[in-house]
C-alpha cells in the first residue's frame, strides 16, 4: 500500500510541477481513527499530505462541480466504483474529460468503519493499524486483531471493478483483479419471486426509519442537480414529512433518477445515519437496463445513459398497436 502511496505522490508532483495540472484532488490522513478526508493540492510543498489506504471511501467525483474548480485543470484520484461515476459524468457532458487528468488506483477494497466500530462496542477506538490482510485496532486498555476480508464494505464484496475502467495514469501499472463475493443475480430473483404485495412490504419495512434527511443524495457523485425535485416547492413535489407515503415518493423517484447510471459504490449507504442499505432497489433497476439495453454504467464514456438516449431497436413492448 505504501509504494502505490509513493507512486500516486510522484505522479501528482510531476503533473504540478510540468504544470499539466492546477489542482490535485485526493485523500488526507483524518481527524479519527478509520478516517480520511478530501485533500485538496496546489503546490509541491503539500504532496506529502496525500495518502491511500484502506479507508479511502470517499467518491471525490463530486468536488469537480464546485464552483471555484470550473475553469481548472484537475487531478483526480479514483478507484474502480469513483471511475465510473466520472465516468458517467462525463459521459452526461458534466465533467470536461479534457480538463481532467484520471489518476487510477487499483483497489483491495475499502474498510467499513462502522463494522470495526460494532466488533468492539461500546469501547473507544484510538488507533488503527492495517498491516496486510489485518486490522490491529486499539484503545484504552486493549487491543484487537480483525482480519479485513470480514470487515470490507459490502459494495466492495460485490464489486467487478477492482481498477479503474478509464485513467490516464494507473497507479502501480498492474490491475488487480478479485472475486465477488456477493451474487446480486441471485438476490434479485429471489426477491423476483415475491408476490407485488411482499415487495411492497419489504420496501416499507426497510425504508420505515428513514428520517428524509438526505444524506443519501448529498453523498451520490450522480446527484448534481442544482436543484433537487425534493427541494423545489413551485411546484413542490414532494411532501416534507417522514410519513411513510412521502419516504417512498422520495426513494422512487431518486431511485429512477439513477436508474442506468448507478454504479453501486455504496456511497448512499454509507452515509445513512439510519443505516438503511438502498442498493436492492438500484440493483433491480441495473439489472432491469442490462436485460433491457444491454448496458452497464460507467465503463464508457463515449456511451449516452440508457435513460437519456433513443436508439430504434430499443425494445417497446409496452407500445400497443392502435395506441
Amino acid at each position: 500500500m505504501e509504494s502505490l502511496q509513493n507512486s500516486m505522490r510522484e505522479i501528482v508532483r510531476n503533473l504540478l510541477t510540468e504544470h499539466k495540472i492546477d489542482l490535485a484532488i485526493g485523500y488526507e490522513k483524518g481527524t479519527l481513527p478509520l478516517r480520511t478526508s478530501p485533500c485538496f493540492v496546489t503546490k509541491e510543498g503539500e504532496i506529502q499530505k496525500l495518502v491511500w489506504n484502506s479507508c479511502c471511501d470517499l467518491d471525490l467525483t463530486k468536488y469537480l462541480f464546485k464552483p471555484e474548480n470550473q475553469n481548472k485543470k484537475i487531478g483526480i484520484i479514483v478507484k474502480g466504483c469513483d471511475a465510473r461515476a466520472l465516468t458517467v459524468c462525463i459521459a452526461e457532458k458534466q465533467i470536461e474529460r479534457n480538463k481532467t487528468f484520471i489518476i487510477g488506483m487499483p483497489c483491495l477494497g475499502i474498510i467499513d468503519k462502522k463494522k470495526v466500530e460494532a466488533a468492539v462496542a461500546p469501547k473507544e477506538i484510538l488507533e488503527v493499524k492495517v498491516i496486510d490482510d489485518q486490522i490491529i485496532v486499539k484503545g484504552k486498555d486493549f487491543e484487537r486483531t480483525l482480519s479485513k476480508k470480514d470487515y470490507l464494505q459490502t459494495s466492495c464484496l460485490a464489486c467487478r471493478y477492482n481498477n479503474p475502467p478509464i485513467y490516464d495514469a494507473l497507479v502501480g501499472g498492474k490491475p488487480l483483479e478479485l472475486p465477488s463475493e456477493i451474487d446480486w443475480d441471485k438476490i434479485i430473483a429471489e426477491f423476483e419471486a415475491k408476490s407485488p404485495e411482499e415487495r411492497w412490504a419489504y420496501f416499507s419495512e426497510l425504508l420505515k426509519d428513514c428520517i428524509k434527511c438526505y444524506a443519501c443524495r448529498n453523498a451520490c457523485p450522480l446527484c448534481y442537480c442544482k436543484e433537487c425535485f425534493v427541494d423545489q416547492t413551485q411546484p413542490q413535489w414532494v411532501g416534507k414529512t417522514t410519513d411513510i407515503s412521502d419516504i417512498m415518493f422520495y426513494h422512487i423517484v431518486r431511485a429512477f433518477h439513477v436508474a442506468g447510471r448507478c454504479t453501486g459504490c455504496g456511497a448512499c449507504t454509507r452515509a445513512c445515519p439510519m443505516n438503511i442499505d438502498l442498493r436492492l432497489l438500484s440493483k433491480k433497476l441495473e439489472k432491469i437496463i442490462k436485460d433491457r439495453y444491454n448496458l452497464e454504467a460507467g465503463l464508457n464514456p463515449e456511451e449516452p445513459p440508457a435513460m437519456g438516449a433513443h436508439k430504434a431497436e430499443d425494445p417497446q413492448e409496452f407500445i400497443t398497436e392502435g395506441h
